[in-house]
């Protein structure tokens, strides 16, 4: 085997840069192998002579004791050789662990100031003294909750706490600045599962602590109380360890003590709780449907996937993937665009949520050999949430994705589409035509639909006749008249466009248009007299007038059907809940040519159990809104290529989607890497 094939196949890829040596584990530092095999590279490393090593964690997503133990004795050998090792790129997680564990005391992390990962330690200080420092509390509020105190005897965290006046992460992150104790929110990654047992889960409820870390005889424990030495004598003499307390929320160490002693992938309590007001509105199911696992029948099963609808919902979810593997089945939501791991479970569950989640959308749950698409319904928190299904055969069962639409979380305003004044104006001014063609282009998954909503709500009234041509129908509007295509039965865009232009429209809205047809009878509907809207699939503004022509649209037709183009991309906005600010470098200000006679501020989120630590929270649309004047019409007619029409853009100073990101981002909304990440640039 060659060099190059046993690098491929190593989980360790080794580069050298100067008189460093970087390790970039590509698995998990929790499997065996992987660190057997980082041991054995670090091994070769120190006999070959190089002693300056370099751990990059950028493929890593959790980290156990084993890993941690492994850490400070590479630090260990590297040390009594003249060397050092320092890790870089963790990810929040892996650096709370790093943190909590005191390990990041030992092991330096590259780029990364050690004022933003380590509490600087204020002993004698007072927590009201701390909190006034950081700017969160007031000396007025400070002497009012004094005098609460001496009244009520309550700890004078709860009051600051009960009062609103300071959330309760900030009380104990300042309580863990006083008393030299770290804080952490628990979430997955954070405990390590063969730690848990240290202490039985009786125990583990009794005190209201969980074990965390396990390092060289020192166990992290997290707790509510960190001056609760009996507690922790208790604990020592149970494990045989020295207790290093670690703060976190009475919540959290419930929550996580029922999720970590109930091994993790075997329990089906990991979502949560279903609220009292969760429904499935049942479907009837037909008679033959005695072939539905056992599992399936059983109330676990059902909670389960009750449960793993209803998180989805309320974190705020557009899709549920459920996907098994050989061993086991995970769960994931894409939230923001993006899909983060929820849990995993055993494999031997996925049959039964499968066959659980066809009752309930009515599907024929005998059949694993073909796709099935369905519709569930389902009530929660006094509203309707209609779920699309879709099940994949594949090699180790059938993979299943939730759509999850949700009415009320829908945009159906335009003011509320992130646009910035020129661009909200530009777009008002398009619909308030009586007649033409208005096209919004992009990416699937670019809000492309929901923009089409707000324009006919901002368009629907008594006195017009709007229709609408969708595949399919996502949401319902009033008076509206939406149909829905069915291509099995030959209703197709083109079909229902042709007989919808004899009922009198004056508003048509084709979901997309896909082929010449569509687009040769849209166009000739904007030409007499209506006003359509549809979307295309093209990454900018004069990608549309190019698709256009390239779908045999005559040229002089186009051009004096289409009004208007709008572009869009959905980016993710800052966590509200972690957001921060700090000052663009001078290479940031100079590279996007910002003004330079005054300092820039940008933000960015931390990471946080509300963000799924990603630092952001939502999602908001940037614009490029094109505008068909006399020119563009005569440029139309000759058939422009790409080149004519970034000439004409550039002659009138057009504001491209970029700029209009650059904005989003000057006023703290996103991040530049959003903005890169979305539009390729």
């Amino acid at each position: 085997m060659s060099a190059v094939e046993q690098a491929a196949d190593s989980e360790i890829l080794r580069t050298r840069m100067g008189v460093m040596t970087h390790l970039a584990p590509r698995g998990a530092l929790s499997e065996a192998t992987t660190l057997a095999e980082l041991q054995a590279e670090t091994e070769a490393c120190l006999m070959q002579g190089d002693v300056q090593l370099v751990i990059d964690l950028t493929a890593v997503k959790i980290i156990n004791s084993a890993a941690l133990e492994l850490l400070l004795e590479i630090q260990n050998q590297s040390v009594r050789l003249g060397g050092w090792l320092k890790v870089a790129n963790p990810n929040p997680i892996v650096l709370d662990v790093l943190r909590i564990t005191g390990v990041s005391d030992y092991v330096s992390i590259m780029d990364i100031n050690p004022v933003d990962y380590r509490q600087p330690p204020a002993p004698g200080k007072k927590l009201g003294d701390i909190l006034i420092a950081r700017g969160l509390m007031t000396e007025e509020r400070l002497t009012e909750a004094i005098e609460i105190q001496k009244r009520s005897s309550m700890r004078l965290g709860q009051i600051f706490i009960d009062k609103g006046w300071v959330n309760e992460n900030e009380v104990l992150m300042a309580l863990g600045e006083q008393l030299s104790v770290p804080y952490v929110r628990l979430r997955n990654g954070i405990y390590d599962p063969d730690v848990v047992p240290l202490i039985d889960v009786a125990t583990a409820q009794r005190l209201r602590v969980l074990p965390l870390q396990s390092v060289r005889g020192i166990l992290a424990l997290a707790t509510v109380d960190p001056q609760n030495i009996l507690a922790f004598d208790e604990i020592e003499q149970r494990t045989g360890c020295r207790v290093r307390p670690v703060l976190a929320r009475r919540e959290e160490i419930l929550n996580t003590i029922n999720d970590a002693y109930t091994g993790g992938s075997d329990t089906i309590e990991l979502i949560g709780n279903v609220d009292d007001d969760f429904e499935v509105i049942e479907n009837i199911v037909p008679d033959d449907y005695s072939t539905i696992d056992e599992m399936a029948e059983g109330s676990p099963v059902i909670n389960l996937v009750n449960s793993l609808v209803q998180r989805a919902i309320q974190d705020g979810a557009s899709d549920i993937h459920i996907e098994p593997s050989r061993h086991k089945s995970r769960i994931r939501y894409r939230i923001d665009g993006v899909l983060y791991e929820v849990t995993t479970l055993k494999a031997d569950y996925h049959p039964a949520i499968v066959s659980r989640l066809k009752v309930m959308a009515n599907l024929d749950i005998a059949e694993r050999r073909l796709p099935q698409d369905g519709r569930i319904q389902v009530h929660t928190k006094g509203r309707a949430v209609d779920l699309r299904f879709s099940s994949l055969p594949g090699l180790f069962g059938e993979k299943i994705v939730l759509r999850v639409l949700d009415k009320n979380k829908s945009l159906l305003d335009v003011n509320k589409l992130g646009m910035t004044p020129d661009n909200l104006a530009t777009f008002k001014s398009l619909l308030d035509n009586s007649h033409g063609l208005i096209l919004v282009t992009g990416p699937t998954g670019s809000g492309k639909t929901t923009s089409l909503y707000a324009a006919l709500n901002y368009l629907n009234s008594i006195e017009k006749n709007i229709v609408t041509i969708e595949d399919p129908v996502e949401y319902q509007i009033e008076i509206v008249n939406q149909n829905e295509v069915r291509d099995n039965i030959g209703l197709s865009f083109s079909t229902i466009l042709r007989h919808t232009l004899r009922q009198d429209p004056d508003i048509v809205m084709v979901g997309e248009i896909r082929d010449r047809e569509t687009a040769e009878i849209a166009v000739q509907a904007a030409l007499t007299g209506h006003l359509v809207l549809s979307t295309l699939h093209t990454n900018h503004a004069t990608g549309a007038i190019t698709r256009m022509i390239d779908m045999n649209v005559e040229p002089y037709l186009l051009s004096s059907a289409l009004i208007g183009v709008v572009a869009q991309r959905l980016v993710r906005t800052i966590c509200p809940t972690c957001k921060t600010k700090f000052v663009a470098t001078p290479e940031i200000v100079s590279r996007y040519g910002w003004e330079t006679d005054k300092h820039v501020h940008l933000a960015r989120g931390r990471g946080c159990s509300e963000c799924y630590d990603s630092g952001y929270r939502g999602r908001m649309g940037i614009h490029e809104v094109l505008n068909t004047d006399e020119e563009l019409q005569k440029l139309i007619i000759t058939n422009p290529d790409r080149d004519d029409l970034a000439s004409y853009l550039e002659s009138k100073n057009f504001r491209t989607m970029f700029h209009d990101g650059q904005e989003h981002v000057r006023d703290g909304h996103t991040t530049l890497e959003e903005i890169s990440r979305v539009i390729n640039v």
